[in-house]
């Protein structure tokens, strides 16, 4: 009797399968799920992978038989990766001649966030970018030492760390700690054995500098790849350097894709009678914008220029530049002049109607002033204050 048959039934197999067997359904189940044949079947490939590494090792196998997958816990992950046991396992050469273990094994990538102006953007602009990385010694060929000074440490096999199997009442933890002896090197190089440069480490650090282009239209987000550009290592194909663009907030503008947004502001003769106003674009370009008389522009109305917006990336065809307008009223008692104030009942026409309705209960009431705070409190409705009453704060006097 096993504990659980978690891993057997992804193998689609009986607990009590050969080795023959386990093979068997291995290579019937990664050919079918395999991502190269499947794009969407990755994790079902990764599982069967993994409950094939438990069930082909005699030793884990038997642990999980009577342990079950608790009594795995420790084991670290997976060995190897997915694709490169599929490889060792058919040999490669699967999917096309394609074999993803071919070759050394790469790098980790280097990723770095670059604030870019919304004039960059637009404009584009070439940047350098300086940062530290390792690099292969010239002085040892990133041997560490002269030619065979290097060992394979004995106590680990190579390996940089040791495994130690514990048992905790029915559980066997398995713990894995780096080799005392190698420090988890792998390899053993005498003191005076040890290059002189690099002091054994194989690499040194060399300041770098990256010519970064960034192109007109390049978007929030965007990324541009340094290939090979990250730390050298023996034995590692280098990974990439990776600059990802971060578009500051503009004093000016909103991007929108390929189309932007300017808040304008304008007083309310203008609005009503027409003139014009000036933008100041992302290229020192401006815009002169005329607002025809009697076009009466309304608070947060918004109209377009054609082709003024953003660049696209690589075609350079511009988007839109769109306007929302906010009108600034006059300031509180601006006139105390009543002769202009007829001229413009005169002059406005009346947009509601003055007349009261047909009733005989008319109340005649008075508008309070509300300060910011409180205009803010009721915009956002704030449930949490709807139970200490309404409107503005009133002291009432005591009699």
């Amino acid at each position: 009797m096993v504990k659980e048959t978690k891993f057997y039934d992804i193998l689609e197999i009986k607990p009590d399968a050969s080795e023959n067997e386990i093979k068997k359904a291995y290579k019937k189940l990664a050919l079918k799920y395999h991502p190269d044949k499947n794009p969407d079947t990755g994790e079902k490939f990764k599982e069967i992978a993994h409950a094939f590494e438990i069930l082909s090792d005699s030793q884990k196998r038997e642990i999980y038989d009577r342990y079950g997958e608790e009594g795995l816990s420790n084991e670290g992950g997976m060995g190897m990766s997915p694709e490169d046991l599929f490889a060792s396992f058919f040999g490669g050469g699967v999917f096309g001649g394609r074999s993803r273990s071919t070759g050394p094994k790469k790098g980790k990538n280097f990723k770095h966030a670059l604030k870019v102006s919304l004039e960059d953007f637009y404009n584009g602009k070439t940047t350098k970018l300086s940062l530290n990385k390792d690099v292969i010694c010239n002085t040892c060929e990133g041997r560490g030492g002269k030619e065979g000074a290097v060992k394979k440490c004995t106590s680990c096999d190579g390996t940089g760390y040791k495994v130690h199997l514990r048992t905790l009442g029915p559980m066997v933890q398995q713990i894995q700690q780096q080799c005392n002896e190698c420090h988890g090197q792998g390899e053993i190089i005498r003191e005076k054995d040890r290059c002189k440069t690099c002091n054994g480490k194989k690499v040194i650090n060399e300041r770098k500098v990256l010519e970064v282009h960034i192109e007109k239209g390049m978007k929030n987000g965007q990324g541009i790849t340094f290939y090979g550009e990250a730390d050298q290592a023996p034995g590692i194909e280098p990974g990439d350097v990776i600059i990802y663009l971060e578009e500051k907030p503009h004093d000016r503008f909103i991007r929108k894709g390929d189309d932007l947004v300017h808040t304008a502001k304008i007083d309310l003769l203008t609005s009503l009678a027409g003139g014009s106003f000036y933008i100041e674009h992302l290229d020192n370009r401006v815009l002169e914008v005329k607002i025809n008389p009697f076009e009466a522009i309304k608070q947060n109305e918004i109209k377009a220029i054609p082709s003024q917006g953003m660049p696209s990336h690589r075609h350079h065809t511009f988007g839109t530049l769109y306007i929302k307008f906010d009108i600034e009223f006059p300031e509180r008692n601006w006139t105390d002049d009543v002769n202009k104030l007829n001229l413009l009942r005169d002059i406005l026409p009346l947009s509601c109607v003055q007349n009261p309705p047909n009733t005989d209960h008319i109340e005649q009431v008075e508008l309070s002033s509300l300060d910011s705070i409180q205009q803010q409190n009721v915009l956002n409705n704030n449930p949490e204050e709807d139970d200490e009453g309404h409107g503005p704060n009133v002291q009432c006097a005591q009699q």
